[in-house]
């Protein structure tokens, strides 16, 4: 478990060196292409295959308690080690992580965006996988911080290299944005680590804060809680993410938004919920009212994106609606309750299985219409997809379902819990304020139902006879096979919530009671 453990967090680098030699004379394939993109699926697949032991090797009946830990000095001067670890809420998100970076690959072997060399595409694509599979697995504040920079680099490539219209201003929003936020929240934790005398988060976390001062705590919530909000994203902080998912390339979205922004949500529930709870009591309530504003907000966007005339794009729009379904996350981390925190952490796997899907799902039809904007797709009566590819329209129409928080699939339990827990907040915070937000919260759920039904009946819906003549090709068996396990698990979660709320509730248990629970 250990060397599992360490072998994930360290493997797809090794990979991205690899990938950058020449390949074998025997496993060159048709192309030096090919052997590369068939590399990028082989060491992506190993590392889900290792995360998915991972999983089937962790004590369920203990998921509170981190294992598969390595501990080891690695900067005595600053007492910063070289500290590994998963538990209940880690593991999920390690898992989800690799699966979406094998699909991508996948995807890529047979799809593989317009840009430079492939050597370059697979050797940046597993730099990324690293720092996010290291992120969710380290338990060192300096190392979150190396790991939580490492995605950067990788990203703003893909963007800039490989993405589509105006992808290069898009990229250096993104990296701006984000690097801007990262040293304000680098300041926050050195002054943690500094002023507790230890960068250890398992030592920060069970001592709850009695180390800090709440002068402290205050300064650090709001220095790392940016930060992690430049990354999440949270409005008003969120202008970088509709440029950086217009532009982007499909496999760039679907990472961008199911893996990238579930660092800045992790971020919150592990270091500054346990670490510094006084600071985020005082916080709580205005990262509510910018939960519920955001959540609003981004329903709006998106209802403006889906009105005629307006050429809305899709990628787009399904950008906007991230910022809304963050919104959720977010304000159950403002409850700080079980029931709260909870919510926020199945709305993050929900979000990231649904929206990748849509994001898939948004590229094919950007391959095949040669345009993801809305009005052009729809035209006068509609795109008509359940006629002219009845596969693809139906599966947009599960995905517009689920995202909208349909019972029985996995986007609703999250926003349902998230809900609850604004009803209840934490003791000392006030109901009345979380009330509110928990009205606007549900105003919310009925926006989104209504841009995503209005992109139902405008991309799916219309007569086939009344449109340009076009012959669509429906659902390719790559396609199929990228897209049928985040269908799965949609339904899966939604069907089954115990079996991730099984790993995740004992362990945000013991986290928000100071590692005593």
């Amino acid at each position: 478990m250990q060397f599992l453990l360490a072998f994930i967090v360290a493997a797809p680098l090794l990979g991205a060196v690899a990938a950058l030699l020449p390949a074998p004379p025997g496993l060159k394939g048709r192309s030096p292409e090919q052997a590369v993109l068939r590399h990028g699926v082989t060491v992506t697949g190993v590392i889900l295959a290792a995360a998915v032991a991972l999983t089937l090797g962790f004590d369920h009946d203990a998921p509170s308690r981190f294992q598969a830990t390595t501990d080891i000095s690695w900067i005595q001067a600053l007492n910063i080690r070289i500290h590994l670890g998963v538990d209940g809420i880690s593991l999920p998100l390690l898992l989800m992580t690799a699966l979406l970076f094998f699909l991508c690959a996948v995807y890529s072997y047979f799809k593989l965006p317009e840009g430079p060399s492939p050597k370059a595409f697979v050797a940046l694509l597993l730099v990324l996988e690293s720092g996010t599979l290291a992120t969710f697995a380290v338990l060192d504040l300096m190392l979150f911080f190396l790991a939580f920079e490492t995605v950067l680099i990788p990203m703003y490539f893909l963007i800039a290299r490989w993405g589509g219209a105006q992808r290069q201003a898009a990229a250096w929003k993104f990296i701006l944005y984000t690097l801007l936020g990262s040293v304000v929240m680098l300041l926050g934790l050195l002054l943690i680590g500094l002023n507790s005398g230890t960068f250890d988060m398992v030592a920060l976390a069970s001592d709850n804060g009695r180390g800090l001062s709440h002068t402290t705590q205050i300064l650090a919530v709001l220095a790392i809680g940016t930060g992690l909000a430049v990354k999440t994203p949270m409005w008003p902080l969120h202008s970088w993410l509709p440029d950086a998912h217009t532009a982007a390339p499909t496999v760039g979205s679907v990472l961008l938004a199911g893996v990238l922004l579930k660092m800045g949500t992790y971020g919150f529930v592990r270091i500054l919920l346990p670490v510094t709870p006084d600071g985020m009591h005082t916080f709580a309530p205005y990262l509510g009212a910018f939960a519920a504003v955001g959540l609003v907000y981004g329903s709006l966007a998106c209802l403006a994106l889906t009105r005629k005339g307006v050429k809305g794009d899709l990628k787009r729009l399904i950008a906007y609606s991230s910022v809304g379904h963050m919104g959720f996350v977010l304000l159950g981390v403002a409850t700080m309750t079980p029931t709260g925190v909870n919510g926020a952490l199945f709305a993050n796997i929900a979000h990231g299985l649904i929206t990748g899907l849509l994001f898939f799902l948004v590229g094919a039809l950007k391959d095949r219409y040669g345009s993801s904007d809305l009005d052009t797709l729809a035209g006068a009566t509609g795109a008509a997809l359940y006629g002219r590819a009845p596969r693809l329209g139906a599966l947009l129409a599960f995905a517009a379902v689920a995202s909208l928080g349909l019972p029985g699939l996995a986007g609703f339990w999250g926003e349902m819990l998230a809900l609850f827990g604004a009803f209840d907040p934490a003791a000392g915070l006030s109901r009345p304020a979380f009330l509110t937000y928990m009205a606007v919260g549900a105003f919310g759920t009925l926006l989104t139902a209504a841009y995503l039904l209005i992109v139902v009946r405008r991309v799916c819906m219309g007569d086939p006879k009344a449109g340009p003549e076009l012959t669509l090709a429906d659902v390719q068996r790559y396609e199929f096979a990228a897209w049928t396990p985040l269908v799965a698990l949609t339904v899966l979660a939604g069907l089954w919530p115990a079996t991730l709320l099984g790993l995740t509730d004992p362990a945000v248990q013991k986290l928000l009671a100071g590692g005593n629970a």
